[in-house]
Parts: C-alpha cells; structure tokens; sequence
C-alpha cells in the first residue's frame, strides 16, 4: 500500500583525503598508529599554534568540484566553529563557510522508480563542498565504564559534501552514497574506507504527507559508515516519524544515533542550530584564493568519471546497466578489466569472469585486484580459448582458472596437460549425439508426440557421454537438427 506520507532526504558526506599530511600542520595523516602519537601543538590547538593550509587538500577540492561540475568560489574563508567534546581539543573546528571553495554542483544517480514513477537518472544538486578538519576520535570499548580518546585524527583534511535534501527513499539515498563514493575513488582523493570512517555520512530525514510543500520536523542520524546501514536507519527512521505523525503526536528537531545491533536508531541530544556553534572568521587563515591557473591545472588532471566509463561499456560492450555498475567498484578493479576487455577481444565475457570467479577468489581470499596473482592478459588467454571453442567454459572456470593462480603454465598449455582440449569434429559429435538418442528411447519418442522441451535435456545427455569435451554450441547445433529431421 502506498505511504501517505513522503520523505525528505539530504545527506552531509564526509570524505577524508588522502594526503601525506594533516589540514593545518605537517602531522602524518594516516591511520593504525599508536594512540596519541601523530600530533603536534597546531592540531592540539596549545597557545601561540598557527594553522598553515594543506595545498594538496585544496587541490582535491577542486578535482571534486570540477567532477560535480560546481562553481568554483575564487575566495572563500575559513571560520572557527565552536563546540565542545571531550575529542575536540581546540574547543572548535576549523572549517569553510559561509561561502565554500565549491558552490552548486550536481550528482547524477540512479533514481528509485518506486517513488518517481519513471526508471532513469536523476540529478541530485550539491550545495556545497567546503574544506574542514576533523576531531578526534572517542573509543568506548576499551574499559568499561571510560572513554578513552585518541587525538591522532584531529586536524585530518575532510570534505563536507552537502546535498540538497532531494532523495526521496532509503533506496535513493544508498545509490546518491554509492555514486559519491565511485567518484572519490576514481578522483583518488579517498581510499573510501568506510569502516575507518574515511568516508560516512550523516542523513537527515523528515517526513511530509503527499501533495504539500512545507517539510517537516528534521532529524539528523548521525555518523552512518555503510550503505545497508543508511537504508536501514532511513527506513526505521521514516515508519517511526510515521507512527508518531499518524497518532497526532509531535516530535522535536534532534540528532540521533544508529544502533546496528538493534536495528533502530537512538535520541543522543537536541540538534544544533547555525547560533548555537557561535561561529566566527579563524583569524590565523587568510582567505583561500583560487587562480584560474590553478582551476585549469585541476580540470587537466580529472580521469575519465566513473558514470561516463559505465556509459561508455553499455554503449561499446553491450553490458548491462547492473553489470556496469559492479565493475566500478574500484579504480583497481575497473583497469583489471579494461586491460581483460582488450586482451581478449572479449568484452562481454571479461565482465562475466570479473564478476564471477574473479570476484569469488577476491571474497574468498579477502584481497583486492592488486594482490591477484594473476595478470590480466594471461586470463584473457584462457578467455579466448573458451571463446573459439578449444576449451569449455565449465573446464576453463573449475580446472584451469584455480591453476593459472598457482602456477607457471600457461592456459594453452594446462589445457594440454590436463587433457580438456573439446572435440569439435561434427562427424564425431554427430554419431555420439545418434548414439544418445537412440539409448533414450522414452524421452526421443515424448519429444517426437509433441513435448519440446527436451532439446536441453538431449544436449545434456551428449555433453555427459562426451565427458564435458565437446564444444557446446556445436553439440546443441546437431541435437537441434537430428530431433527437427528424424
């Protein structure tokens, strides 16, 4: 049944960049070191530290907001914004506004057909990019009862990418997140770690019922690091804003935590307004100018977008939209298959065993694209064998494929040694296939009454006899044509 109510979605996307070093000071900007360990008074914020801008950080601004195809602010300021928790040891955050380096972009994504009534893209517009640090790091865990905090993370360059509140459900939410996060990637801006948190969101959500235009009461779930967890916070957020709404009751304006292991989200405090944070120009930091030098020395260096390469392969490859959205997954992953693609001649085929075995020994071994040891031209000489008939898909995936990863020989050569080279004599087929009909008298006689849904089971029975050696499509060929001229 159809909600009678509809959400309203904007998502604040903070990305780390990775650069060598912290927004304001010469501290590594890395994680997995000791606690406490890479700081220094600037990111401590003692008496007398003076903030010095990360110049690499800035030029990662400006290669996503030349992908955002955003305006480029020519200056823009930096202000200190004050609060004050135990892992934010100067009491206030450094960040841009309220004019950022990157201005009215947009993001296009797959929309949710469910809510728009049309499948297709949709473009969602992006406020705001603006440059900030991030804090510290408070860890509950360690000792019951304490928290300890580690400052290591304090002063870490940060992108806060503010999209305007244009999602309309769970599900479009986690596609604007995923399309974010492929950019990053591609851009190479973020190594997209969300469970070290380099790259987590914060959702607001209101509901409002269908047909009117003013929104409702806004709630912010906080620090959200993986797209199921998105969709499923939305979800319970919105059938509880629900509920509420539809017993007359009203609710305040708050910030509240997800509980992955409950499943629910939970009030952690009443949500900040813009007063609340007091905010003020930093007077350590002058204003960030930006030269049309350096916008057109940014736009020399954007790589091909992960959107357009998925639009290049459906239009080139013939792949699916599904399909080439899955060989984004990371740059990585996406040259392995470009290099497979044109090795083999076999696009099509090369997306099958990139999504397919590949991907299973990645998940089976926990590794990425890079420690597979196995280079893509080799694979693709196992591809073109499959694809002129000297092996079979089945002996290629289940016999080959596992000793390409452990050995030296090459496919040509396994297939040899192994003896899986197929039989593609037609005469030899042909009289294996007579053979088979004529020991399947029952079966030959429902196909010949009428029943011709058989045809696959023939096929089978001859690729059984054949001990998986015989070339697929030929077998079907003649099974088609023996049982169509009795």
């Amino acid at each position: 049944m159809k909600s009678a109510y509809e959400a309203i979605i904007g998502l604040e996307v903070h990305v780390q960049l990775q650069t060598r070093s912290k927004m304001f000071c010469a501290c590594p900007n890395r994680t997995g070191a000791e606690p406490n360990s890479l700081t220094c008074p600037v990111c401590l914020g003692l008496p007398g530290a003076l903030p010095v801008l990360n110049r690499e950080a800035v030029r990662m601004a400006l290669l996503l907001g030349l992908a955002l195809e955003a305006r480029i602010q020519p200056c823009s300021d930096f202000y200190r914004k004050q609060y004050f928790y135990p892992d934010l040891p100067k009491g206030y955050q450094i960040t841009q506004g309220p004019v950022a380096l990157v201005e009215e972009g947009r993001l296009e994504m797959a929309g949710d057909p469910e809510v728009r009534g049309a499948e297709g893209p949709v473009s969602i517009r992006i406020e705001r990019v603006h440059l900030e640090e991030d804090a510290g790091k408070s860890h509950h865990d360690f000792r019951p009862g304490c928290t300890h905090v580690d400052l290591n993370r304090a002063g870490a360059p940060l992108l806060e990418i503010v999209g305007s509140p244009e999602l309309r459900s769970p599900q479009e939410a986690s596609e604007y997140l995923k399309a974010l996060h492929r950019m990053v990637m591609a851009l190479e801006i973020c190594d997209g770690n969300m469970e070290e948190g380099h790259f987590r969101c914060d959702a607001n959500v209101s509901l409002r019922r269908v047909g009117e235009s003013a929104f409702g009461t806004r709630v912010e779930v906080k620090n959200l690091n993986s797209f199921r967890f998105v969709r499923q916070a939305l979800e319970f957020e919105m059938l509880r804003q629900a509920a509420l709404l539809e017993r007359g009751e009203s609710f305040p304006q708050e910030t509240r935590g997800w509980d992955a292991a409950t499943g629910e989200t939970r009030s952690q405090r009443s949500k900040e307004t813009a007063m609340d944070y007091r905010t003020f120009p930093e007077p350590d930091l002058p204003a960030l100018c930006i030269s049309p030098q350096e916008i057109e020395g940014a736009r020399a260096q954007l790589p091909e977008l992960p959107e357009a390469k998925a639009c290049r392969w459906r239009q080139a490859f013939g792949l699916g939209a599904e399909e080439a959205q899955a060989l984004l997954q990371s740059r990585a992953f996406t040259a392995y298959f470009e290099a497979l693609a044109a090795a083999s001649a076999a696009p099509r085929a090369a997306a099958k065993w990139m999504l397919g075995e590949v991907s299973r020994t990645l998940n089976d071994r926990g590794i990425g694209i890079e420690a597979l040891p196995l280079a893509p031209e080799r694979l693709a000489e196992l591809l073109r064998l499959v694809e002129v008939g000297t092996v079979g898909f089945g002996a290629a995936r289940e016999q080959v494929y596992p000793q390409l990863l452990v050995g030296q020989e090459g496919p040509q050569a396994l297939v040899e040694r192994l003896g899986l080279a197929q039989v593609s004599d037609p005469v030899a087929i042909g009289q294996l296939v007579a053979q088979v009909l004529a020991a399947h008298p029952e079966p030959l006689a429902q196909h010949r009454s009428g029943t011709k849904n058989l045809t696959g089971y023939f096929v089978g029975q001859v690729m059984k006899a054949g001990g998986g050696r015989l070339e697929a499509r030929l077998v079907q060929d003649l099974v088609t044509k023996t049982l169509a001229n009795p």
